[in-house]
Parts: structure tokens; sequence; C-alpha cells
């Protein structure tokens, strides 16, 4: 595996692995119909977002590193109940 698909599979940098896949498997399983998994894309972009945006914030009050890691990031989902997106 290359360097950039190895960080695209990192646990601690990719924050959406689980969305992508869904949205992966979702078009194998419709022949790449993209309009019969338009909800799969739609939660992979919220997710994005959501990261993206704590993300930001860490950077804003200097706290490193930028993205939470796997484990921190499984700490704050369960303390908000769950995925908010």
């Amino acid at each position: 595996m290359d360097i950039k698909a190895r960080r695209l599979r990192n646990q601690d940098i990719n924050p959406c692995i689980e969305e992508s896949d869904a949205s992966q498997k979702c078009l194998d399983a419709y022949n790449y119909d993209k309009s019969m998994c338009s909800a799969y894309f739609q939660r992979y972009k919220n997710c994005r977002k959501y990261w993206h945006n704590i993300m930001v914030q860490r950077r804003r009050d200097g706290v490193r590193p930028d993205m939470p890691t796997a484990e921190e990031r499984l700490q704050m989902l369960n303390a908000i109940g769950g995925k908010p997106y």
C-alpha cells in the first residue's frame, strides 16, 4: 500500500473511514449508480464537516494534534451520546 493509501486508512488521521467504506460498499452493490447512494454520501460529507470543524477549533485553541486520536474521538462521541451526523 502506498503512503497516501495508508494515510487514508489510518484511524488516527481519518475519522470517517466507516462512512467512506459504507459509501463504497453501496456503490459496489448498486453497480456504481450514484443516485442510489446519496444518503451514504451525505453521511460521509457530514462526518468530514463535523471533524473538520473540531480540527479548526483545536487549532484555534492551540491543542495538538489538530485532529483528535481515534481513542479521543470515541470518548468525545460517547460523551455526546453517539454520532451527531
